[in-house]
């Protein structure tokens, strides 16, 4: 998904910084843009000697874009330093609105979204992702968290164990061609991605302790009863 907006600008840019110049080359043919006269690399890898050749575009009078490979620059994605030393500096900052994945899995996962905390990526490690998520156990806001597909099976089994069985949704490819929603009880969704191969881009929205949205014991034990042999 792109905005009007943000084709009118991306064709009107003089200087464009991208996570990954492929990916970003790839968008501008899509949509009939030519690429601007310099395009040059913003990524974590390089992210201080990039800011640096930003800061010097723009004391040139430039107006310079920053393009993330998907979602929003600074939005777990390279940006927040280039944004914050260029507002330091004085220059004007915009953002174009486009496609984030954070409002909308919120939005499709059928939880609640009057308040919501958005947590990033979670720690790669076991140890201390199940701290990550001690952090919000008792709080009744829905939580959201970007994951890698390879740890996607980990994350929901650590949840299920620390959170409890609550009301979850796992969002792949939000706002692009396969995009698709799996809405059910943490348990459920655990089970059903532990051997799955599951590709792209991945949002959890995980739902606040509510016991509205909790699985309880007996809850559990009437389904297994009910459940057919």
């Amino acid at each position: 998904d792109l905005t009007y907006r943000a084709v009118h600008v991306l064709g009107d840019i003089r200087a464009l910084a991208c996570e990954d110049t492929r990916h970003t080359r790839r968008l501008l043919e899509r949509y009939g843009i030519e690429p601007p006269k310099v395009l040059l690399s913003y990524h974590e890898h390089n992210e201080e000697r990039a800011t640096v050749q930003i800061l010097d575009l723009l004391s040139h009078g430039k107006d310079v874009g920053l393009c993330s490979d998907a979602g929003l620059p600074g939005i777990s994605d390279p940006g927040y330093r280039i944004i914050s030393q260029a507002a330091d500096r004085g220059y004007g900052v915009t953002a174009i609105p486009g496609g984030n994945a954070v409002e909308l899995a919120l939005v499709v996962s059928g939880l609640p979204t009057s308040s919501y905390t958005f947590k990033g990526f979670p720690p790669r490690k076991p140890g201390p992702r199940k701290r990550y998520l001690e952090q919000d156990r008792d709080l009744p806001h829905t939580l959201i968290f970007y994951e890698s597909p390879f740890r996607l099976s980990k994350l929901l089994d650590d949840a299920l164990a620390v959170l409890g069985d609550r009301r979850a949704a796992v969002c792949r490819e939000l706002t692009k061609m396969h995009e698709e929603t799996a809405r059910g009880w943490l348990s459920e969704l655990s089970e059903r991605f532990r051997d799955a191969k599951v590709k792209g881009e991945i949002t959890v929205v995980i739902a606040g302790n509510n016991p509205k949205f909790l699985r309880s014991n007996n809850d559990a034990e009437q389904d297994c009863q009910a459940a057919p042999l």
